[in-house]
């Protein structure tokens, strides 16, 4: 009896070791893994560093051509990874029909830690067979000299009265670094998103409505829920009209969509929680930049930081209309369709010089104003599907992350946000726990067994 007493006791204490070391490894997982999540920070020896860009996980990786005859297709409705080295121009090539408007947003994203100037960034433009021009945009990293995404946008659009790029053909989408910028010598890592707009049936109307309700809406003042925001558009976390709370590290942007249909306006406002020191000042400090539902820069805004609490709100937006493409100007030009548009907030790296590394809490507030409208009569769908209905009219949106997501009505969304309200640390211990019971029950049992046989 002693020593099967003892043999029993070995056994017990095995099999112990065996799962204290599978929960060690569990642990070790949920910990690298929680690292990655949107809206969580990585910490390492003490020092918060700001989450990657996210790239589309399906995006098909392509090398950018220095010239038209090798220039890669983009096709409509497939995401492309590529990147952008030097000064000189690079071509992808679009082959069009004479109906669709077509639109590629390219987000460039210099190397991390890169020092650069205040008129570093991207031109983007869209050509004709013959170097016409259909479109160009220019967008830099601004005042704060900063590594981190920038977000530019062309265009081929088919607009009554205008003459050029209305054919059928072959065009290019160039992307350059901007000649003001400074020569860091890293490559810049892009993300391509074309998308195709479908015409719509009748000529409609071609002058912008002049009056709109530009009156500021009083904030929203409900009670926060938390929502992670992600690390890039392609998992932007969906939300709606409230109050949602959030952690930020500087150097880091959250992105988030909200559906906003036709004849709606878009209100927001981020607040940054109070450092609890005063060591001097940031500016600017925290960006708020609204992107339309093919990445189109809307507006945007920045404030200044000095260790107390801070507040900056969009400008007030015109509704969401068709007829906004023929304004000469954003935010108006921009705010041309329905569907999910994006909102990210960008704290400065700078903030960390002065206040430490965080995270920071910060607050952001969305207000949709107006009621939604029928839309255009398309001849046809997007590409792809569902870039421009929210799915507020007519069942479920078929663009991923729709309006049901956004309103917590699907099981994944349920699911999503009952794991993040539990919080990694507590999902963490529930799954401990399930190891540990699960072990004691399984050394039980051998134990049982080799009590019954001790020589098997």
């Amino acid at each position: 009896m002693g020593r099967r007493r003892g043999w029993a006791t070995a056994l017990r204490e095995a099999v112990v070791r065996t799962a204290t070391g599978r929960i060690t490894a569990v642990a070790a997982a949920f910990c690298v893994a929680s690292a990655g999540l949107p809206g969580t920070v990585a910490e390492a020896a003490g020092t918060a560093e700001a989450p990657p860009y996210a790239f589309d996980r399906n995006a098909r990786a392509i090398t950018a051509a220095r010239g038209t005859t090798d220039a890669v297709r983009l096709e409509p409705g497939t995401t492309y990874r590529s990147a952008l080295a030097g000064r000189e121009k690079v071509y992808y090539r679009l082959e069009l029909d004479a109906a669709a408007t077509a639109y590629v947003s390219v987000t460039a994203v210099p190397a991390a830690g890169t020092t650069l100037a205040s008129g570093d960034g991207i031109r983007v433009s869209v050509q004709n067979a013959d170097s016409g021009s259909c479109s160009y945009d220019t967008v830099t990293v601004g005042a704060s000299r900063e590594a981190h995404p920038v977000t530019a946008w062309g265009a081929r659009e088919i607009l009554d009265g205008k003459g050029l790029c209305q054919e059928a053909g072959t065009y290019f989408l160039v992307v350059e670094r901007t000649e003001t910028g400074t020569e860091d010598g890293q490559p810049w890592e892009l993300e391509l998103t074309p998308v195709s707009e479908p015409p719509s049936t009748g000529t409609g109307a071609t002058s912008v409505p002049e009056v709109w309700n530009s009156a500021t809406p009083a904030p929203l003042v409900e009670e926060p829920g938390n929502r992670p925001g992600g690390a890039g558009f392609s998992d932007a976390t969906a939300v709606r009209q409230g109050v949602w709370r959030d952690e930020i590290v500087p150097g880091q942007t959250l992105f988030y969509k909200v559906p906003v249909d036709w004849g709606q306006q878009l209100y927001a406002t981020v607040d940054l929680d109070s450092a609890g020191t005063d060591s001097g000042f940031v500016v600017p400090a925290l960006d708020l930049t609204a992107y339309n539902p093919v990445r189109a820069e809307i507006a945007d805004t920045s404030i200044g930081y000095g260790g107390t609490q801070k507040s900056t709100s969009l400008p007030p937006l015109p509704p969401v209309r068709h007829v906004n493409r023929y304004a000469p100007t954003n935010p108006t030009q921009s705010l041309r369709f329905a569907g999910f548009h994006y909102l990210a907030v960008y704290l400065s790296a700078h903030v960390a010089e002065r206040f430490g590394d965080g995270p920071y809490g910060v607050k952001l507030r969305v207000r949709i104003g107006g009621t939604a409208q029928a839309g255009p009569a398309y001849q046809g769908g997007s590409v792809p599907g569902g870039v421009f209905d929210t799915g507020a009219r007519g069942g479920r949106s078929t663009s991923p992350g729709g309006a049901d997501d956004a309103a917590g009505g699907g099981d994944d969304a349920m699911t999503a946000v009952a794991v993040g309200g539990l919080g990694t640390g507590s999902a963490l211990l529930l799954v401990l726990g399930v190891w540990t019971v699960t072990a004691r029950r399984r050394a039980s049992a051998q134990i049982r067994a080799s009590a019954q046989n001790p020589m098997a």
